[in-house]
């Protein structure tokens, strides 16, 4: 609860004081009285005051030098003081009294109805100016909570990238003998289905488990910026040609229609030819795993405002509107059924999104909802 605002009044009269104290009474306020300039800037110091009530003819220090000394101090220099004088109507004296810091100047003897209107103004926005700086506070308060969460999350997502890259490495040391083990295995000629079975597991699933590496390192190097792209002109022609290649496999085992459709004219991009087929493929691998066995994949690319625009449409499960605002996090996967054995770990549109931001393009992804469907849209900038 916010305390009572307190009001200092300042007289060299006793009775003149007392007089103020009965007509301020009604007012939610504590009263601070001094007889002398002396007093009240010892209450000033002691007190935060929301208004002064001044005299001006005073003994020793009159009602100027006070407002003087309290405005050339910056504890008090922002409180209203109000001049409050016996003396004549001088024109001379009034401007003396606002050139000293006051807000108003009252004559004697005091309408009571004009000063507790008066009074009640500074108080509200004395209470306003109060409620104003609590309001700061608690926004500073806030803020710094929310900079040192900030930080968390920044030291928590380094540590994060850190260790998928340890991981990454740490996987990859073992699966280079595997897989060389794999290949000598694949060129021995074994006779026994039983041992041709287990051939040809150990080189699907070495081949997955190397995908999977190459993700997690892939992720990190991108996350951490240590990734660099040697940018180069090229066509778009053979870039799709590679990401097909890489692709084809996956799309043939699963029954796929593929229908591949790109202008006769050449379209001419600067960009690193690798991690374009990559992304690409990346895209394709996701809509055969995301449909159903027989679907159809289309690949299409066009031309569009300066623009490569490539388009990669499935007849898939489609994508729900809440998965549609995160499917290009790191991670994140659509719910899988049980038959699904291509899942892998929701990195491949992480890394296609961070691709296409690297060659300064941008990704977008479509769907009417689950059962329809989706595509995903890519525009990169083409050379002049």
């Amino acid at each position: 609860m916010m305390a009572k605002p307190k009001i200092l009044l300042v007289d060299d009269r006793k009775e003149n004081l007392v007089a103020l104290e009965g007509l301020l009474r009604g007012h939610e306020a504590d009263l601070l009285c001094a007889r002398s300039g002396e007093q009240a800037l010892e209450l000033l110091l002691d007190h935060e005051v929301a208004l002064a009530l001044v005299d001006v003819q005073m003994p020793e220090m009159d009602g100027f030098e006070l407002a003087a000394l309290m405005r050339g101090t910056e504890r008090t220099r922002e409180v209203p003081i109000i001049f409050i004088t016996a003396g004549i109507r001088d024109q001379t004296r009034i401007f003396k009294g606002y050139d000293s810091g006051a807000v108003d100047f009252l004559f004697k003897p005091l309408d009571p109805h004009v000063l507790s209107s008066k009074v009640a103004v500074f108080m509200q926005l004395y209470r306003q100016k109060r409620q104003l700086a609590e309001r700061v506070r608690e926004l500073e308060i806030a803020l710094a909570e929310r900079r040192q969460m900030e930080n968390a999350l920044k030291a928590a997502d380094r540590r994060k990238n850190e260790f998928l890259a340890m991981l990454g490495h740490e996987l990859r040391n073992p699966l280079a003998p595997i897989t060389n083990a794999a290949q000598i295995m694949k060129r021995m000629n074994v006779s026994d289905p039983r041992l041709q079975m287990v051939q040809q597991v150990l080189d699907r699933q070495v081949g997955h488990l190397a995908r999977l590496v190459d993700d997690l390192l892939d992720i990190s190097r991108i996350e951490q910026g240590k990734i660099t792209l040697r940018k180069e002109k090229l066509e778009i022609a053979p870039v799709l040609d590679q990401a097909l290649e890489s692709s084809r496999p996956l799309i043939q085992s699963r029954q796929h229609d593929l229908l591949v459709s790109v202008p006769n004219t050449p379209i001419t991009l600067m960009g690193d030819g690798e991690r374009l087929a990559q992304l690409i493929s990346n895209l394709l691998n996701n809509a055969a795993k995301y449909t159903p066995t027989g679907g159809t994949i289309w690949l299409t690319v066009t031309r569009e405002n300066g623009e490569a625009l490539i388009r990669v449409k499935d007849t898939g499960e489609g994508i729900s509107q809440p998965l549609l605002l995160q499917i290009f996090d790191a991670f994140t996967q659509a719910e899988r059924t049980l038959d699904r054995s291509q899942g892998g770990l929701g990195l491949g549109l992480a890394i296609v999104k961070k691709l296409v931001e690297l060659h300064q393009g941008r990704i977008e992804a479509r769907s009417e909802g689950p059962g329809k469907g989706s595509e995903f849209l890519v525009w990169l900038p083409l050379l002049p």
